[in-house]
């Protein structure tokens, strides 16, 4: 039986990111990923959205705050951003030596790897930015922490950059500031890249990029077709018009799951996407727990949030089953009604309780798996029966209208459909409630 997509598990803004989780639903089915306990909100990072930044909580020791005035501090600044520069410029033209040529001996295996990981991404553009001025570090006699922005593109020459902030500290040798330490971004729920912590192994393809770690190599192969496959589907869910430049996901072991954007995930979790700045979405499957066969609509459903979803994201707990209906339609790739594994769910929530109300099937953070699958499950069936009536481009209008413009249903509803959402609601509702023979 295959895997079928649990899904979105949604982060509020607090560090302008959002996430999906997915869960594995008995043997080989994928199972339903539950809510973040703060509630929901999906806030994409992007560069439309203003003042996007991952704060970096400091390391050993913190920096005593420098005055932003303070000509000395300033030009340290300068000269730091300097450094940053050059191997900026190492690092796109392929030059480990430059590029570990501002860093003193101890920083250079850490920076080596990562060096080796992003030419592996096909790394297009890296644009260091310093933030502010640095700060003496307490504890730590001659260091200097700063935080450093930087935006950053794979593939793509002319992408609008993702954007990181990293947390470095310096010595000064000389005249010339020395890079000591790049520590890993942790600000949540984001976390640390793949490609700060990891070696990675990757396969490119036309619209998509898939990495993995060395031991896992042989995967790639398989996993780029499916990834390539699900891309074509997804695209067609640009609702803004632009599908996104190239996907990127993630294929993580053991030791990477617990790691990569900051670990932490429930044992049943399956897979989960992260906004990451500039529209993009990196997607992480658990190589534990995914088989060939629900790798398939898994990815379907993923990639079609990345496409779909606005830069901005949302925060309306009330739209969580149009947007996660939307993903799940483009997961099921045209199959029959009959055949959605998740059929046993839908009927499980109809028949217990459910108040009838769409705006009400977000689930809870500890919601049980049958009611979180028979959530997905009347959203799937609700934005299909949206599409069987009204076509699949006027129900991505309505999306448009409701999640990136913001209209209530009723608004988008009348100027999408020219039907009231009321009485839509209820066809819908009555629908569901056919299928699931209530």
């Amino acid at each position: 039986m295959a895997f079928r997509p649990i899904r979105s598990h949604h982060f509020p803004d607090r560090a302008r990111s959002w996430e999906r989780w997915e869960r594995r639903r008995g043997r080989s089915r994928r199972r339903w990923p539950l809510w973040a306990p703060l509630g929901l909100v999906l806030a994409v990072l992007a560069c439309g959205v203003p003042g996007v930044l991952l704060l970096v909580p400091g390391a050993a020791g913190r920096p005593a705050a420098g005055p932003p005035d303070d000509p000395a501090a300033r030009r340290l600044a300068e000269r730091m951003a300097v450094q940053l520069d050059r191997q900026a410029a190492a690092l796109l033209a392929g030059d480990r030596p430059g590029f570990l040529a501002v860093a003193e001996s101890a920083a250079r295996p850490a920076l080596t790897r990562r060096y080796a990981a992003l030419r592996a991404l096909r790394v297009t553009v890296w644009r260091p930015e310093v933030d502010g001025v640095p700060a003496k570090v307490d504890g730590r006699p001659g260091e200097w922490r700063l935080t450093v922005t930087v935006g950053y593109c794979f593939v793509v020459p002319d992408c609008t950059p993702s954007t990181v902030a990293i947390g470095t500290r310096w010595r000064i040798v000389g005249e010339e500031p020395r890079l000591v330490t790049v520590e890993e971004s942790r600000a949540e729920p984001a976390g640390a890249r793949p490609w700060e912590v990891s070696d990675l192994a990757v396969a490119v393809g036309k619209r998509t990029m898939v990495a993995t770690t060395p031991a896992l190599r042989a995967k790639l192969p398989g996993l780029l077709a499916q990834a390539e496959a699900a891309a074509e589907v997804a695209d067609r869910y640009a609702v803004a018009g632009t599908p996104p430049d190239r996907y990127l996901v993630f294929y993580a072991g053991r030791t990477e799951w617990q790691r990569w954007y900051g670990g932490g995930r429930p044992k049943w979790t399956a897979g989960y996407a992260v906004g990451v700045g500039g529209g993009h979405h990196d997607v992480v499957l658990n190589a534990q727990t995914s088989t060939p066969t629900g790798t398939d609509d898994l990815l379907r459903h993923e990639l079609t949030h990345a496409a779909s979803l606005p830069d901005r994201g949302y925060s309306d707990r009330s739209t969580w089953w149009l947007v996660e209906g939307l993903a799940e339609h483009a997961g099921a790739d045209g199959q029959r009604v009959a055949r959605y594994d998740g059929l046993a769910e839908v009927r499980k929530l109809v028949h217990g309780g459910w108040n009838g109300r769409l705006d009400s099937l977000a689930p809870a953070d500890d919601a049980a798996d049958d009611r979180v699958g028979g959530a997905y499950g009347v959203s799937y069936l609700a934005v299909h029966h949206l599409v069987d009536r009204y076509g699949e481009q006027r129900v991505l209008d309505f999306f448009r209208a409701v999640v990136h413009e913001r209209q209530s249903l009723d608004e988008a509803a009348d100027q999408v459909f020219g039907d009231p959402w009321s009485g839509l609601h209820d066809d819908c509702v009555n629908y569901l409630r056919t299928v699931a023979g209530a």
